[in-house]
């Protein structure tokens, strides 16, 4: 059984920064691209960043140079460091696991995680 299961959201303010983890089980990591989405209330489901089994980064446009994903294919854990947080980052953060060949689709990913609140003060 696949499990993906995010950890670190939470209240922060402008400015600061905060770090998503997700720890994953039931399948086999290093083949696949891990992908954090996000959803604010009232929006669609917005790509943030990627990191594919190949080593590649993808970031959307709002994030790029503010956050930072990474993966530990040991550990079976990909992270999302997020600085210099703005109140429109608040959302949902998800994590998901795929292997399509556009990694900023929604669609391309197979597995999903239950999401974590992460809510930005200004």
């Amino acid at each position: 059984q696949v499990q993906l299961v995010e950890s670190g959201g939470g209240l922060v303010q402008a400015g600061g920064s905060q770090t998503l983890s997700c720890a994953t089980s039931g399948l086999s990591f290093n083949s696949y691209t891990m992908g954090w989405f996000r959803q604010a209330p009232g929006k669609k489901r917005e790509f943030v960043a990627a990191f594919t089994d190949d080593d590649s980064t993808y970031y959307g446009d709002s994030v790029k140079g503010r956050f930072r994903i990474s993966r530990d294919n040991v550990k079976n854990v990909v992270h999302l460091q997020m600085n210099s947080l703005k109140p429109e980052d608040t959302a949902v953060y998800y994590c998901a696991a795929g292997g399509g060949l556009f990694p900023v689709q929604p669609s391309e990913y197979d597995y999903w995680g239950q999401g974590t609140q992460v809510t930005v003060s200004s």
